[in-house]
């Protein structure tokens, strides 16, 4: 089963659909090439009153993606040198996104899977769509709750309580037998 999910699946509160990730798949299309990988760890990104939020400051050129309609893409530039994926989520009109992360256990990092799957300012904005050569996919596999571990965000000290906040989501790591 491959299922593209659309708007109406990103259409949700931003902690549910940063959960729901686990578990299907990021497609990127690179020179006529598919390339499908386990989406394993997210961040949710939640309104204005999210300190750890873009959207803390108000709308700006740079966030005005997060504003947007569900199941876009939200592509930004940080520390000079990286860019970073979000997954527009929420109504329209209303700044959320989910970060994501990690992908399968080998692209770990959000600067790391950008730049294996060559995601850049060309797709901001995008739908997550085949048309935009980004979308994700529901391939049938299952990632119960007892298999996600549940943490704060990564790299936002700065964010006052919302630092603490469990908002970022993983597929816990198999252990591996002797």
């Amino acid at each position: 089963m491959r299922k593209v999910l659309g708007p109406s699946f990103f259409n949700r509160p931003t902690l549910a659909v940063a959960r729901d990730l686990l578990g299907k798949y990021l497609v990127r299309k690179v020179r006529g090439k598919e390339i499908a990988l386990l989406i394993t760890e997210t961040e949710g990104y939640h309104g204005t009153k999210d300190l750890a939020c873009h959207a803390r400051a108000g709308r700006t050129a740079r966030n005005d993606p997060m504003w947007g309609k569900p199941g876009h893409a939200y592509v930004y530039f940080t520390y000079g040198m990286h860019w970073m994926l979000n997954l527009v989520t929420g109504p329209d009109g209303f700044p959320s996104a989910v970060l994501i992360r990690a992908l399968g256990d080998e692209l770990n990092g959000p600067a790391k899977l950008t730049k294996f799957l060559q995601i850049d300012k060309r797709l901001n904005t995008k739908p997550l769509a085949k048309t935009s050569g980004l979308w994700v996919e529901d391939r049938g596999v299952i990632v119960k709750r007892s298999e996600i571990q549940r943490g704060p965000r990564v790299g936002i000290s700065y964010a006052g309580e919302y630092a603490h906040k469990p908002w970022r989501f993983m597929v816990k790591k198999k252990k591996s037998g002797n």
